[in-house]
């Protein structure tokens, strides 16, 4: 295959560059990836560079299979040895090969966000802090920035008492870790870091092994990654970076979009190259991006351009409530399924809080029409993934007490929290962890740490301890290891009480047990290790047909045929927070313009004049970004033929788009009873028709007034 073939003049310069640093400045829907993809085939098939010398990293697990699917299609499955992956995945392998220059060792754990918070309040408590004045999220967050930026405890920047406070729980939270031989997501770049940094030859090894060093979201990197970027670029010097500074959203995660400024900095010499055609967009929605993006300052400038044609103009709209925007947004969805212009799963909607998922859901859940979300309670965030992980975590590491404390006791075996208490201070006495306590108890009948218990908390601890050892005795893989762990704690009678919600939380544990079998042949740690570092994206459902609501940030990387921004009022995007913040505010931008070229074919830009705040409707200013773009791109919408509902079968989008007619005559009236599947009997107090479809005010005894689709309600006559 021409490696070459199929891309433009601007993507074969940058797959075709020379040897040395390389910076690609690459638009939204500029085709980064494929130039990524083919600069790895290239460096392979016409430079004859080996796999085995080239890295390649990214953030998502998501996008790290595409680049490998992508490579394996162009040089027919010759990638053996090539590295392709996220950032915390490298380093976790490599902190694992080099555990001995490392506080933890070789089998440690990584603990979620949910860990990391509990071990943040565990900091707080030992400190006798209170967690209502010191907020573990925020505690975390300035601890997990400090990491981004290199620093450890010692040199964490005290200016107030506050940040001294920060410091000794960030000082005590790393202690809970090592305690637990364990690390977070920020300790594996940071510890990564400062190994290549203090440590020469490690640092060498890896520099010459890797002849060339590839990154894909250059933009997203934090300090540390950038840091071992440079460090694992040390010996060749053949960094080729691709990002978009107007895209970095993450400055709240510590990435920082001054890496492309310091990049150019370090390496003057580097070839910078810009990925301006769009494939993705049509010119319309290109030409909103930019009037919005152009007004940050401290930025390369880009003409985005498409071979696409101009497309609809943008409709911007302003609606009466918050709740009428979702109502707006459903009922132009269901018309454009109806008149066959659109699929369920060509829409998105996009918004820039989590909270403002909430009236969108009620509002899919009143009309009877699913929808799928991101960033909602995740897989591995479930209750009974998590009891189940815990185990397999204890398993393999018996000193992570955040695993221990979590299933001491599940299911119930009467090892209740002073039996616990009185674990944990033997344990700090005897110099163990509290698992390797418990092993000693059980393996030895004549421990003098026994006395410490009551002999029935001893007997319970022993029969615990005594599990556990035979669970690490026999070496299983993961999933006759889970097999057994789910068997010996007799765990479906606990989790499955016979109601549909136990039914589902079994399925989810089978579920698990489906992806653990996958990974039997490599082993428990590399399943555990796999399971910690999947993120929001990588569950997203792509085969269903169905319309998808995320925020914006969780929208980076993805594209829809249709978009629609809600929410696009001042205070809310630009959020209130970054008023009084430069830096914040030209993020804000970014945020927006990131949401904008998410959008290939339509764009709605929505934005209400009032919302509730707290409960109480207050006035909406539109969002101060609106006011850049330029008029005769837009349109309010009023053109259309109909801005009517349009009719579609109850419970499936997918039946939606069956050819319909408008009524002739309405189906119901004012004063008829009728019952609806949630919300129960009802009557009707008044209905109107409206292009297709029949809009129906009704009064329901158990939840009051709702407005319903007559078409999609699935009511029934009492």
């Amino acid at each position: 295959m021409d490696i070459l073939a199929g891309l433009n003049i601007q993507q074969q310069q940058a797959v075709t560059a020379g040897l040395g640093p390389v910076i690609v400045l690459a638009g939204p829907g500029s085709g980064k990836t494929r130039v990524l993809t083919h600069r790895i085939a290239y460096l392979i098939g016409y430079l004859g560079a080996r796999p085995y010398n080239i890295l390649a990293v990214t953030f998502t697990n998501k996008a790290a299979r595409e680049m490998n699917r992508r490579v394996e299609d162009l040089l027919g499955g010759q990638t053996r040895g090539l590295t392709v992956g996220t950032f915390h995945a490298f380093c976790a392998r490599l902190l694992r090969r080099e555990a001995e220059h490392l506080p933890v060792d070789a089998n440690y754990v990584i603990f979620d966000a949910d860990d990391q918070i509990g071990l943040v309040k565990q900091a707080l408590k030992d400190l006798n802090l209170d967690d209502k004045r010191y907020r573990p999220y925020g505690v975390h967050a300035a601890i997990s920035n400090a990491k981004n930026e290199l620093r450890g405890p010692d040199e964490y920047p005290v200016q107030n008492y506050r940040d001294e406070v920060v410091r000794r729980v960030y000082e005590q939270y790393q202690k809970l870790l090592l305690a637990s031989n364990a690390v977070d997501f920020d300790d594996l770049l940071l510890y990564t870091a400062r190994l290549l940094e203090m440590h020469p030859a490690v640092r060498e090894r890896y520099a010459r092994r890797f002849e060339h060093v590839l990154v894909d979201e250059f933009q997203d990197t934090n300090m540390a990654q950038y840091s071992l970027l440079r460090h694992l670029a040390s010996f060749h010097g053949n960094i080729f970076v691709v990002g978009d500074a107007d895209q970095s959203i993450y400055r709240w995660r510590g990435a920082d979009y001054r890496n492309v400024l310091r990049f150019e900095k370090d390496y003057p010499d580097a070839q910078v190259i810009l990925l301006e055609q769009n494939y993705r967009s049509t010119q319309t929605i290109l030409d909103v991006a930019m009037a919005v993006i152009d007004q940050n300052p401290h930025r390369t400038p880009k003409k985005l351009f498409t071979d696409r044609g101009s497309g609809l103009p943008v409709t911007i709209k302003e609606i009466a409530t918050d709740r009428q925007e979702a109502q707006y947004v459903i009922e132009t969805i269901a018309s454009l399924i109806a008149r066959h212009k659109a699929q369920p799963g060509d829409f998105a909607v996009m918004y820039r809080t989590n909270a403002q998922s909430r009236i969108l859901e009620e509002t899919f859940l009143q009309a009877g029409l699913p929808y799928k979300i991101v960033g909602a309670q995740r897989f591995y965030g479930r209750r009974e993934i998590k009891d189940m992980i815990a185990y397999l975590r204890l398993v393999h590491n018996p000193h992570d007490e955040v695993s221990l404390m979590r299933v001491i006791n599940v299911p119930r075996r009467g090892i209740g929290a002073k039996t616990v208490a009185a674990l944990r201070t033997a344990a700090q006495k005897a110099g163990l962890s509290m698992g390797a306590l418990l092993l000693e108890l059980a393996q030895n009948p004549e421990s003098p740490h026994a006395a410490a218990f009551s002999g029935r908390a001893l007997g319970l601890l022993r029969a615990f301890g005594d599990a556990l050892a035979s669970w690490r005795a026999a070496g299983l893989s993961p999933r006759p290891l889970l097999d057994r762990i789910l068997d010996d704690i007799d765990y479906r009678p606990y989790i499955d009480d016979g109601s549909d919600e136990g039914y589902s939380r079994w399925e989810n544990v089978m579920e698990l047990r489906r992806l653990a079998a996958e990974q039997d042949e490599a082993g428990l740690e590399a399943f555990l290790e796999q399971i910690a570092l999947v993120a929001d994206q990588d569950t997203l459902d792509e085969k269903s047909n169905v319309p998808t609501l995320l925020t914006f940030h969780a929208a980076k990387g993805l594209e829809f045929p249709i978009v629609f921004l809600v929410g696009l009022n001042d205070g809310i995007l630009p959020h209130r927070r970054s008023f009084d913040d430069p830096e914040a505010m030209m993020e804000e931008r970014r945020l927006f313009y990131v949401g904008i070229t998410r959008a290939k074919d339509r764009l709605y830009l929505l934005y209400s004049e009032e919302r509730y705040t707290y409960g109480y409707p207050d006035y909406a200013e539109p969002s101060r970004f609106l006011a850049d773009i330029p008029e005769d791109l837009l349109t309010d919408g009023k053109k259309r033929t109909s801005r009517g509902p349009r009719r579609a079968r109850q419970t499936r989008w997918e039946s939606s788009s069956k050819k319909s007619r408008p009524p002739s005559k309405p189906r119901y009236a004012a004063g008829q009873r009728v019952r609806h599947p949630k919300f129960g009997e009802g009557l009707i107090l008044s209905t109107r028709l409206d292009g297709e479809d029949e809009i129906l005010d009704v009064f329901f005894e158990n939840v009051g007034m709702k407005r319903v689709i007559a078409s999609l309600a699935r009511l029934e006559s009492v």
